[in-house]
């Protein structure tokens, strides 16, 4: 069994961080496999993700999360339902790697674990409720099975290669900021057309000076 040094500790309480924004219940699983199977020592405040009973509950939620996520719109209804969990379990996950070891170790590992979280929460959040604008859903299960694999992949970068891992979790956290930010704005004008819409005013879309931009779109076409 792998005991993780200083480095991988480190690593792994942002992996557990960054990574339960995105998909919660494969960290608990993956997480709980490694130290069930012996494929690694789970630090002390993680040893309860490999208990058996916590590994059948957070595989049963992974099968429900892999298909609820793959659905346009009842992806959204699930990230605004998981909005209140993940964010605070992320950062529990995240101070359970030092809690066996330092209270103030914990206590910045669950501040950072936490807003780890809520950045990949959010740009997950926002980009997937702007991909739903789209009416085909393969580039909605696309991005899902994107996000399948980025979890298990941070999450053994962060083991395996924890010096590598934490320039490219800082990349990623930059790419991030950016998505939610191009994609909030992309929101934003939609709903503000909607708005309009229902409210009886005319349609904006319809004026030649306004033109609602898709963010994953090079050709700019109206919505």
């Amino acid at each position: 069994m792998q005991a993780l040094d200083t480095a991988q500790l480190v690593a792994l309480a942002g992996a557990v961080g960054w990574a339960s924004g995105i998909r919660l219940y494969l960290v608990l699983l993956l997480t709980g496999l490694a130290g069930y199977l012996g494929w690694m020592e789970l630090p002390q405040g993680l040893h309860l993700l490999a208990n058996p009973v916590v590994l059948g509950a957070s595989g049963f939620m992974v099968f429900i999360e892999f298909f609820a996520d793959k659905i346009p719109g009842l992806d959204s209804l699930w990230d605004v339902v998981h909005a209140v969990i993940r964010i605070p379990a992320g950062a529990a996950l995240a101070a359970g790697v030092f809690s066996a070891d330092s209270a103030a170790m914990s206590l910045v590992a669950a501040l950072v674990g936490g807003t780890l979280a809520g950045t990949s929460f959010a740009a997950k959040a926002t980009s997937r409720a702007a991909i739903n604008t789209s009416p085909e859903p393969f580039s909605n299960i696309g991005t899902s099975l994107v996000e399948d694999s980025l979890v298990p992949a941070g999450l053994w970068l962060a083991v395996a290669h924890p010096f590598v891992f934490l320039p490219v979790l800082v990349v990623v956290l930059v790419l991030s900021v950016w998505l939610i930010r191009l994609c909030w704005r992309f929101l934003k004008q939609l709903f503000t057309r909607v708005a309009r819409i229902f409210s009886g005013k005319p349609d904006p879309g319809l004026s030649p000076a306004f033109t609602l931009k898709s963010p994953f779109s090079k050709n700019d076409p109206h919505v």
